[in-house]
């Protein structure tokens, strides 16, 4: 199975036209609006195709991303911020612990996973680097400052600010198209999802992975766990090694066609739809595709490290996350009860290492 691709294209086109009311839509925008939302539902991702983001965007801030994570440790260190939760500036390697190795009820969903679908068996933190860059406006009054901090803008990169800046504007575009869309085919009025992102913590993450270092067969970059955000948003990455849950327990191998992104649902959008949209589970790991693209780049003299260009869209964080619409009358609701989006992600962090316990 692969997932299928939307194009964006139909509904940018006619979004300025689209109304709340689900009844008056174009049958074909109404028609992709469900694709959407039942694609989400059932796989918990996404592939759309966005004119706004090509696949020279992405390779321009993939390109930056190589040079930066290629520089000794001692100065990618200067940009680290672990006062303030790791969630501006870089993120060493060997710092965020998966989720699977001290979460323990997922420990026990993962025994009931069969032999052929058991995600890869991480050691200890992830081996990979992820530096966080905070897109789209702050708001001048919140409860949780630490995630709304300044930037951190690395020495030697003048193209910095531009290249985050331009990459991230146009994923968080494509992001709240489908966020429409989605609300539109999951029942919900345009702007459901949509009104609560704005001023919300947005990340442009990318993760660093060695691969000179690490490029072993079944090493584990990223061990299995869900996103915390709302909706998170991958260019290409030039070597494979993603791997994703669908809803029915499924594991798949992720192929992103070039000049398409790939849309993941976080716990954020679960809790909107009281589990009709679940978080989607994933992990990176060295496959023998990884290998295989190893080879081709020493071949070619090409960069070693794997580079993905992540975004993580966010809830505002002093909106509160309840279930939306005809959501809160779901027999799952009392799963999901009223909690700020900022203290949902704080809680998150302590769990996965990015954020000390309280007193600690």
């Amino acid at each position: 199975m692969e997932l299928p691709v939307v194009d964006l294209a139909p509904y940018l086109e006619n979004s300025s036209k689209v109304c709340t009311d689900s009844a008056e839509l174009d049958s074909e925008i109404k028609s992709l609006c469900l694709e959407v939302s039942r694609t989400l539902r059932d796989t918990g991702a996404l592939l759309v195709k966005d004119p706004r983001c090509t696949a020279e965007d992405n390779d321009r801030f993939i390109d930056m991303m190589e040079n930066y994570f290629q520089q000794p440790e001692e100065f990618k260190r200067l940009q680290q911020r672990p006062h303030l939760h790791y969630q501006v500036g870089v993120t060493p390697e060997g710092v965020e612990v998966p989720r699977s190795l001290v979460d323990e009820e997922m420990k026990e969903k993962l025994k009931a996973i069969p032999k052929e679908y058991q995600p890869s068996s991480p050691s200890g933190p992830d081996p990979k680097w992820r530096y966080m860059w905070r897109v789209g406006p702050r708001p001048t009054i919140t409860r949780f400052k630490e995630l709304n901090s300044e930037p951190v803008i690395p020495e030697g990169f003048p193209e910095w600010k531009c290249t985050m800046d331009s990459w991230g504007y146009k994923m968080i575009s494509a992001i709240e198209s489908v966020a429409e869309m989605a609300a539109i085919g999951f029942g919900l009025s345009k702007d459901a999802f949509t009104s609560l992102m704005q001023q919300g913590p947005h990340l442009l993450a990318p993760t660093g992975s060695d691969l000179r270092r690490y490029g072993k067969e079944g090493m584990v970059f990223a061990g299995y766990h869900y996103d915390l955000n709302f909706l998170t948003i991958h260019g290409r990455s030039r070597f494979p090694g993603l791997s994703i849950w669908l809803r029915n327990g499924q594991k798949m191998d992720v192929k992103v066609p070039v000049g398409c992104l790939l849309i993941q649902a976080g716990k954020q959008i679960e809790w909107l739809t009281a589990g009709e949209c679940m978080a989607g589970m994933h992990e990176v790991v060295v496959t023998n595709r990884t290998t295989d693209s190893i080879k081709r780049a020493l071949e070619q003299n090409y960069s070693l490290w794997r580079v993905s260009s992540t975004l993580f869209a966010h809830i505002a964080s002093d909106a509160v996350l309840k279930p939306l619409g005809h959501f809160s009358d779901s027999l799952l609701a009392s799963k999901y009860p009223p909690i700020c989006a900022g203290e949902f992600v704080e809680q998150e962090l302590a769990v996965i290492n990015l954020k000390g316990n309280k007193g600690a």
